[in-house]
């Protein structure tokens, strides 16, 4: 879904290189970016279009839902806990996507999400009330927070239709990484951003089983110990450009940091989306045992 100047184009560029020259040009990867809608890139993988996608939590939710609660609202807001949560998942997760005919070669992150508004300051989740919010259509927790807090009429959209959406001011609320919004160019869009994160918005380099099991021995190693270290670079260089992004996005914008009673409210807001999704979208077992590794 990244743009080819992005950081993700970037190292992927590197690991293009890197997989040409240890094949001897026995091995080559071509990358297609801007692809927009996850969800159609996972079907193209699925009928042997592609052979692999480099997607956040809603897509790797096409292919096992449950990932996409590490990024439940109030849940991770720092690297370390998620880290920590993701590595206790590791072996369920890769069993889920083995089980689907995937293999994971390399988490990969997009950012910390923060909430930017324009035209008005987001203290409280009443602030939201009467508002138009961005959410993906490929997205189930957004929804749910939206429906919590109530009085909301979400603009859902794919990513490329974003942008003509906020130029037309059919978007006024975005919950997104400064990274993301920098990148596809919405940052330019809002006016007033939330210092708070609210989550930590994830994502994974996923290919085909059965096209990776196809491979010849030599080079299915170059492939997935390639692709183990551009996901390893890749964390580094985002978890680092993300706080660069929110540098430069925050001194132009004005910075809502929320006082003790109103980081109260969202707390609770966000503990009411958690236990709407444990109902009707993830295990209950599953939401409370996050809720136990983020502690």
């Amino acid at each position: 879904m990244a743009p080819k100047s992005s950081p993700w184009g970037q190292v992927f560029s590197v690991w293009e290189k890197a997989v040409r020259e240890k094949s001897g040009g026995n091995l080559e990867l071509q990358f297609f970016y801007n692809g927009g809608d996850e969800g159609a890139m996972v079907d193209k993988m699925k009928a042997g279009q592609l052979d692999g996608v480099v997607v956040t939590a809603a897509g790797l939710s096409k292919i096992h839902p449950p990932v996409l609660a590490l990024q439940m609202p109030g849940l991770f807001t720092t690297w370390e806990k998620l880290d920590k949560a993701r590595d206790a998942m590791a072996a369920d997760f890769d069993k889920a996507f083995a089980d689907a005919g995937f293999r994971v070669l390399g988490w990969c992150d997009v950012g910390s999400v923060h909430l930017m508004s324009k035209g008005f300051a987001v203290r409280s989740p009443d602030n939201i009330k009467g508002k138009k919010p961005y959410t993906r259509r490929d997205d189930a927790i957004q929804p749910a927070l939206f429906k919590v807090i109530g009085g909301v009429s979400p603009v859902a959209l794919n990513v490329p239709e974003v942008s003509p959406n906020l130029d037309k001011g059919a978007i006024n609320i975005m919950n997104v990484p400064a990274l993301e919004a920098e990148q596809h160019q919405w940052a330019s869009k809002f006016d007033h951003i939330v210092d708070d994160t609210s989550a930590l918005a994830i994502g994974a380099i996923v290919v085909s089983s059965k096209r990776l099991d196809a491979l010849p021995a030599d080079l299915r190693s170059i492939l997935t110990d390639t692709g183990k270290i551009s996901a390893a670079a890749l964390t580094k260089r985002v978890r680092s450009e993300d706080d660069a992004s929110y540098g430069r996005i925050k001194s132009r914008m004005t910075v809502i940091t929320l006082t003790a009673a109103e980081k109260a409210k969202w707390d609770k807001v966000f503990k009411q989306t958690r236990q709407r999704l444990a109902q009707d979208t993830f295990s209950p077992s599953l939401v409370t045992k996050l809720e136990g590794l983020a502690k």
